[in-house]
């Protein structure tokens, strides 16, 4: 009985994911396409592909292997004062860049050459694949900042290197999206995303210390918070 319930929550799960990540396609590709003006816009093609294909692949192994994760990615009600100004500054922060990038093309204010869309996509691929490796070592990876019941302290793997390597993944993802959407203004617009990163990172931090046994000592051990060797 207990299996079917959990298999019955499972499905919903799946359809809730399901919904929401059709929706943030659709969503994300008129951000794209209506400034741009055209369906023709290769690079808005390039970048859905960037982003989505591998979201998919995700989705289903987290729904097959962590469906508990899933269900904590998918939360976005914070309860700390300063995460939710973050969540409040941070939508526009990441819309803005896409904006410009199709506004750009449509007016060729400065477009970037095909050999570096290329590359750029790439390294947002590179960040999709930290991504992932984050949330296969780290069940405990919610969106919102809390402490949860029985969290447990992860020091292995990419945490061995950087404290926080999902912001390191995420600044890969959205830092260089303009640059795939062929655009040197969006990438100036986004500039302002890392510093966003930087306010959550040092509230969540304040958090962890209060709440997760260790943290501490894991601050100590592990020096940088994002990028190694600078911060």
């Amino acid at each position: 009985m207990t299996e079917a319930l959990n298999n019955k929550s499972k499905g919903k799960l799946f359809i809730r994911a399901m919904i929401t990540y059709i929706f943030a396609i659709i969503f994300v590709g008129l951000i794209l396409f209506l400034p741009a003006g055209t369906f023709k816009y290769w690079n808005a093609w390039l970048y859905l592909g960037t982003m989505f294909i591998p979201m998919f692949f995700a989705l289903i192994y987290l729904i097959i292997k962590d469906p508990d994760l899933l269900d904590k990615r998918m939360k976005t009600k914070e309860k700390e004062k300063t995460q939710k100004i973050y969540l409040a500054s941070s939508f526009p922060a990441f819309m803005i860049p896409l904006i410009f990038s199709g506004l750009d093309f449509r007016f060729g204010w400065s477009p970037v050459p095909e050999l570096i869309a290329y590359i750029s996509a790439f390294i947002m691929l590179c960040g999709y694949v930290m991504f992932f490796m984050v949330m296969k070592q780290n069940s405990y990876a919610s969106r919102v900042i809390e402490i949860q019941e029985e969290q447990k302290l992860i020091d292995t793997g990419l945490y061995s290197v950087v404290r926080h390597p999902m912001y390191t993944a995420a600044t890969l993802l959205f830092f260089f999206a303009p640059l795939v959407l062929g655009s040197f203004y969006g990438l100036i617009s986004s500039l302002f995303i890392p510093f966003l990163l930087v306010i959550r990172i040092k509230n969540e931090e304040k958090v962890l210390l209060n709440g997760l046994k260790g943290y501490d000592l894991f601050m100590k051990k592990v020096k940088y918070r994002m990028i190694p060797f600078v911060w």
